[in-house]
């Protein structure tokens, strides 16, 4: 373990409660969620093969993931603030996501759990009340830092999509109304698979008064592996995910406005196949398969705009919280040993203003 002498600050976990919000297992739940074996077979008989694949396992659409839950995946490890992204609520157009924000802000965040210093909620700015449901969402948290909407959309159709809109970061629409965001001092969280970083770099170039961060250093699916139906299959197509990632993530930390986040690097949406051998990769497994990456993203954003986040429990399928913080930290510390408490610390507070 890692012996950091200050405080993390997480700025990327996931909070959900099927059980008691609208959620997408909602029903599975409230039938199956005493017989976890059934509830297991049920999800998959009615869940798409694609969206299995991305999370791996199905107790992240079963069990909840609430501050107590994360506290103990910590370990020993003092994290001061933690900030939640959107995530699993089931009323997800219109006003129905501010309610997201007032469970979030219902949950038991304290000195006993951990302490929630931002949200980052989810609003369409396509919708013609963009405007009205930021203010919505202000009004039920003063934590509210930012908005992401998810625009990873991928050409093979094995891969999950999470918007019906290739480009939605490039449509005339979602552009109209995005310019409320600085209007109203939020950030934005973009998510997308790497095939599509050009149109987050298109966005902020846009929008360079906006402040946004790229989520998971833009997710390269298959990097590590077979996904989906033709992606990652051999050694080659690996390696020219990976020169086309690199290429992009150095044309998009150009731009000032842009940070990322290094998390979300132990999804099975990259290629990992851990959680499918019961098998967490360990701290070693974790430097010699994402070192390259991180180094690159440092030489890139420079030590200043690249910030950890867990993303948990979203990576908890192939790894633990205190291996990847253990091995994310030495990688860091080994690039430069100063740039430890503004990667784990300074980043994230300056960029949401906790």
């Amino acid at each position: 373990m890692q012996h950091l002498n200050f405080p993390i600050i997480d700025p990327h976990i996931h909070q959900w409660d099927p059980y008691n919000t609208p959620h997408a297992a909602a029903l599975a739940v409230k039938l199956l969620g005493n017989r976890p074996f059934l509830l297991d077979k049920m999800v998959r008989l009615i869940k798409p093969k694609d969206l299995l694949d991305t999370i791996g396992l199905t107790t992240h659409i079963t069990q909840p993931y609430l501050p107590e839950d994360y506290k103990n995946d910590l370990g020993q490890y003092q994290v001061e603030q933690v900030v939640h992204v959107e995530a699993s609520w089931a009323k997800h157009s219109g006003k129905g996501v501010v309610g997201e924000t007032e469970f979030i802000e219902s949950l038991p965040f304290n000195d006993q759990t951990i302490r929630l210093g931002g949200i980052v909620a989810t609003a369409d700015p396509c919708d013609s009340n963009f405007k009205k449901i930021l203010k919505m969402h202000q009004k039920a948290s003063k934590r509210l830092r930012g908005i992401r909407r998810m625009a990873a959309f991928h050409e093979d159709k094995g891969i999950h999509n999470w918007t019906d809109d290739p480009h939605l970061y490039t449509n005339k629409k979602f552009l109209n109304g995005f310019e409320q965001l600085a209007r109203h001092n939020l950030s934005f969280d973009a998510w997308v698979y790497s095939t599509q970083i050009s149109d987050v770099i298109e966005l902020a170039k846009q929008f360079p008064e906006t402040s946004i961060v790229l989520d998971h250093f833009g997710t390269p699916a298959g990097l590590f592996g077979e996904v989906g139906q033709n992606t990652g299959l051999t050694q080659t197509a690996r390696e020219n995910i990976f020169y086309q990632w690199q290429d992009d993530i150095a044309e998009l930390s150009t731009l000032p406005n842009v940070y990322t986040k290094m998390s979300g690097l132990f999804m099975p949406v990259l290629g990992h196949q851990f959680y499918k051998k019961k098998q967490l990769a360990s701290k070693q497994q974790i430097i010699d398969l994402v070192a390259p990456i991180i180094t690159h993203a440092l030489d890139s954003f420079g030590t200043y705009r690249v910030m950890f986040a867990s993303n948990f429990p979203m990576d908890r399928v192939n790894t633990s919280l205190v291996n990847i913080i253990d091995a994310f930290s030495d990688i860091v510390q080994q690039y430069d040993d100063h740039a430890l408490e503004k990667v784990f610390y300074h980043n994230a507070k300056q960029f949401y203003r906790l």
